[in-house]
């Protein structure tokens, strides 16, 4: 009696899944109230950020990720999309919040020179999520996303 036995023989090396990118979104938590992010990592995609977008998604935003802490400086350039922008530190704390308005040439800077992250989102939403100075940014969260981006959370001073 033969036995056919499917799968079992030689099969070819599956590829690791590619890495993802700026245009995927990672659910990342501010202060408990989950938002899906996309991460702008790389130069190029820190200058585009939301430019030419017309919309956002209610719990949607970008975070960029910086290197190293710094005094960070934003305007909205090609943005049509209504921002608030919150700064937060090395240690995922909500440190300062701005509105920003579409098409707006002027440049925002922060008054802090120790930030590391930058979150925009729609105008308005750190207020209508009670999301204050002191909030949290889920630094775990944000480890795996940088791991799924194919980047090492080390560079960033994270864990």
């Amino acid at each position: 009696m033969a036995l056919l036995l499917n799968g079992c023989g030689r099969s070819e090396p599956v590829a690791p899944p590619a890495p993802k990118t700026v245009a995927d979104y990672f659910t990342i938590a501010v202060e408990g109230h989950p938002v899906r992010m996309q991460l702008a990592i790389l130069q190029p995609e820190m200058e585009r950020g939301l430019m030419h977008r017309r919309e956002l998604g209610q719990d949607d935003g970008m975070l960029f990720v910086y290197l190293r802490p710094q005094r960070m400086g934003y305007w909205m350039r090609n943005t049509y999309v209504p921002l608030d922008i919150g700064f937060f530190n090395s240690a995922g704390a909500l440190i300062e919040i701005y509105q920003m308005h579409p098409l707006e040439e002027f440049r925002l800077v922060s008054h802090n020179d120790q930030l590391q992250f930058a979150l925009e989102m729609n105008q308005g939403w750190f207020k209508a999520n009670a999301v204050r100075p002191g909030a949290r940014l889920d630094l775990k969260a944000l480890v795996a996303a940088l791991r799924e981006r194919d980047f090492g959370p080390e560079q960033f001073g994270l864990k």
